[in-house]
């Protein structure tokens, strides 16, 4: 049904509406950072994917890991330093 979809001339009528919404200024500078985005993305996604490893390898089952305590950075203003941020706990029961 969709046989040859995408034919050369499809494309060719594509980056010429392109060109002319937006300009030949300002097609280097969207490919530039189009290209940045790219390679950003493919780096923390790389980053991610080692985490992934690092943690498997070397992580402690939820039973055992203390809960990680959390702080509050106090503003510039503020004559108190961080302090330590008490969390509501569950009270209801479960059945």
């Amino acid at each position: 049904m969709f046989r040859n979809a995408l034919e050369p001339w499809h494309l060719v009528l594509l980056v010429l509406v392109i060109v002319l919404v937006f300009g030949s200024k300002k097609l280097p500078d969207m490919a530039r950072s189009l290209g940045k985005s790219a390679r950003i993305l493919k780096s923390e996604a790389k980053a991610m994917k080692d985490d992934g490893k690092q943690s498997t390898t070397s992580a402690q089952p939820a039973e055992e890991q203390p809960p990680a305590q959390r702080t509050i950075q106090a503003s510039p203003g503020d004559v108190t330093s961080s302090r330590p941020v008490n969390e509501q706990t569950d009270t209801t029961t479960q059945r």
